[in-house]
């Protein structure tokens, strides 16, 4: 069951999209949810290091501060309206050290909520992503950017390659299974797919114990790549939500996300659970 949630919040935006999500599938799963919000340490650069003025500074950090105190406050509303119980805390941290320190947090919940960055915040969004996936244990729901409703599962996809990320994932998302309407295996035939001789057959059966009736559907990419393949069969059959696993490597402590899953998290329309 989905009894805890935490939820990384957008600071210094007007909406946040993952704090909507997150107290939505709260609400749906009669759950806590805690929203974190980050005040971030005043950057300063190398170059001018020691002539900085330190009210400057002190203006700076105060400003991160309350910002982060606003989002916090946004979420325990949000939550309040819902009659959802929740905490909201503001914790501060280097732009950098932020991330790591969201992902260990996670360890301690049922899952995490994290937004997909917008375009101008790519990259730094990713890193909350990527910890999440990679350093908290627990799965994760990427939430677009784009996204204008709350928690619905009438619809899901499974990604399925017979992975062992792809199995934790579908493993963590059972709870959520258990409210959807209709639940599809997809499988994207990929030549790497066919040497495997991958099915979704016997995932089916595992799930049909679960007391979930799945389809199978096999889909061929043509001159789509995998990622693409999946949002555009996501679109096209209006699923709500996708399951699957996330991959990566690690280099010098930094994650490297696989070629599927950043394609996916640059272009998703619908939420997605992810397990690493």
């Amino acid at each position: 069951m989905i009894k805890d949630v935490v939820v990384a919040l957008a600071v210094g935006r007007p909406r946040d999209v993952a704090a909507d999500y997150a107290v939505s599938l709260a609400a749906a799963s009669d759950a806590h949810v805690t929203g974190i919000a980050f005040a971030y340490e005043p950057v300063i650069p190398g170059t001018v290091m020691t002539g900085y003025p330190y009210d400057f500074v002190d203006a700076q950090r105060g400003e991160n501060r309350a910002a982060a105190d606003a989002a916090a406050a946004r979420l325990s509303e949000a939550a309040r309206r819902a009659g959802v119980p929740s905490e909201s805390r503001t914790c501060e941290a280097t732009i950098i050290g932020a991330a790591d320190l969201f992902g260990r947090m996670a360890r301690r919940f049922d899952l995490s909520v994290v937004a997909q960055g917008e375009p101008e915040s790519q990259a730094g969004q990713e890193r909350f992503i990527e910890a999440a996936l990679f350093q908290s244990g627990r799965p994760v729901i990427v939430v677009p950017f784009i996204q204008s409703t709350g928690a619905a599962f009438d619809r899901v996809l499974l990604g399925w390659d017979g992975s062992q990320t792809a199995a934790r994932a579908v493993g963590d998302a059972l709870p959520l299974l258990s409210r959807a309407k209709e639940v599809e295996i997809v499988i994207v035939a990929t030549d790497q797919a066919k040497r495997d001789n991958i099915t979704g057959t016997g995932l089916a059966r595992h799930l049909a114990h679960h007391d979930l009736r799945v389809e199978v559907k096999t889909l061929t990419p043509g001159d789509l790549d995998v990622a693409n393949t999946i949002l555009s069969y996501a679109a096209d059959s209006s699923a709500d939500f996708i399951v699957m696993g996330g991959y990566g490597h690690s280099r010098l402590r930094e994650f490297v996300l696989g070629g599927a899953t950043r394609g996916i998290l640059q272009s998703m329309t619908v939420p997605v659970l992810m397990a690493h």
